[in-house]
């Protein structure tokens, strides 16, 4: 997930359940202008040359596809416009509207995943469920240190399925021609959420691939991360390594009989001097490919770095959703492949 900014991506994260509460307002920050100067510059360098049709229809060019292929990853400033960045903000706003943080059910820690996680996270696969940045709580109460606004980590994993206004997003025919161009039969939306990292305690995202978290035989997985404010160093954007997906998955999450959850081999020791920033503007779509090795630094600055992710997989025959995987929906509540 990610979240990797995702409990599955690798956060200390408090979980909360859904109530009712006060009405909340989102904080939308801007950077600086020097760190707009530098995002613009940094964006120039990652992204790839799009034409409008690609941002109209979706359907990338042959030469889109080959660099997505080459170096695990496709930058795509402007495939969301402003105002679908704001409807799914407005949207996540009316969400928290409902949502309660005196109901605390249990702790999230991605460093410590076996003993912390519980019913709550893995039946998130299939609802809207709220998780707050460790750092949001005062150690010796308890007690939120700041507005809930201000403290949330993330909310996943299910808003592709479960809430309208994200279903419609997550399934405009422009997403869906996404995948058809990457070559896919029958893609499958199994988690999406969305990732706040608020500012000063926006949580780390260690460098992972996503298909340790989210794995199909043979592998499948891609990501779709829109980013809905502007990304910059500053705040937290993403990082990514070109070319590493080719030297295949390191380790697996898995869920054990017991509903426990952990990895099956030690995290690797990566070289940061090889990644790359990904500063991109609010709007940016970025494709990351299943195996890349990405990650985003703790958020420190005043401003906050609103993102959605979507993770796919495809479910077309000859593939196979792997069953130690954290993440399971009932035969009752399947999920829906965006066509095929």
């Amino acid at each position: 997930f990610a979240a990797r900014q995702y409990m599955m991506q690798l956060h200390s994260t408090k979980l909360l359940k859904a109530g009712t509460g006060a009405r909340v307002l989102l904080v939308v920050s801007q950077p600086s202008y020097a760190s707009r100067i530098r995002l613009s510059r940094c964006s120039a360098a990652a992204a790839a040359p799009i034409t409008e049709q690609v941002l109209r229809t979706g359907s990338l060019t042959p030469e889109l596809v080959q660099k997505y292929h080459e170096q695990g990853y496709l930058v795509l400033p402007g495939f969301a416009s402003q105002e679908e960045c704001k409807k799914l903000q407005q949207r996540i706003e009316e969400l928290l509207e409902g949502f309660d943080p005196s109901t605390v059910k249990s702790v999230f820690s991605t460093k410590d995943q076996k003993k912390t996680t519980d019913e709550y996270f893995l039946n998130s696969a299939s609802n809207i469920s709220y998780f707050f940045e460790e750092k949001a709580f005062d150690a010796a109460t308890g007690r939120l240190r700041q507005p809930k606004q201000l403290s949330i980590n993330k909310i996943g994993h299910a808003l592709h399925d479960v809430d309208p206004v994200f279903r419609a997003f997550s399934r405009a025919p422009r997403v869906a021609q996404l995948l058809r161009s990457l070559g896919y039969a029958r893609p499958l939306p199994v988690q999406s959420m969305y990732i706040f990292k608020q500012p000063h305690i926006g949580g780390e995202v260690v460098p992972h691939q996503d298909s340790t978290f989210v794995h199909t035989t043979p592998l499948s997985c891609v990501g779709l991360w829109w980013a809905l404010e502007d990304c910059t160093r500053d705040n937290g954007c993403l990082w990514a390594q070109p070319g590493v997906h080719k030297a295949g998955l390191t380790r697996r999450f898995m869920v054990t009989p017991e509903r426990s959850v952990a990895f099956d081999a030690p995290a690797p020791a990566y070289e940061l001097d090889k990644f790359q920033p990904l500063e991109c503007p609010a709007g940016t779509l970025v494709l990351l490919h299943g195996e890349n090795i990405h990650y985003s630094c703790e958020n420190t600055s005043p401003v906050s770095r609103h993102s959605y992710s979507m993770h796919c997989v495809e479910s077309a025959p000859g593939y196979e959703w792997t069953r130690d995987n954290w993440a399971h929906r009932d035969p009752s509540n399947p999920w829906q492949p965006l066509y095929g």
